[in-house]
């Protein structure tokens, strides 16, 4: 299953949380943890089309690492390749870590 976002949705494979603490403490893989703020931007749409049908491309692109909004994004899983990844609107992203 290839999955194409369309207009200014963006698909990311969230990174993957620390398991150890700043501490050294392991953390379960039953522990609490918080959605992920952080991931590298697998596939973008084309971009927002405004009210004229011009289309603005987004300022993300493929292989970026980005911060996005903790809860904006949605979950989505790929049954095929049995990962995880958010679909989350060009304006969910906050910056693109260089």
């Amino acid at each position: 299953m290839k999955i194409k976002p369309l207009a200014d949705n963006v698909l990311i494979e969230p990174e993957k949380e620390e398991e150890k603490t700043k501490g050294g403490i392991l953390l379960p893989d039953t522990a609490e943890k918080g959605r992920p703020e952080k991931g590298k931007v697998v596939a973008v749409g084309p971009g927002k089309t405004s009210s004229q049908g011009k289309v603005t491309p987004l300022q993300v692109k493929k292989g970026d690492t980005v911060l996005f909004t903790k809860y904006g994004p949605t979950e989505i899983k790929s049954v095929d390749e049995k990962k995880d990844y958010l679909i989350a609107k060009e304006e969910d992203i906050l910056a693109i870590i260089e």
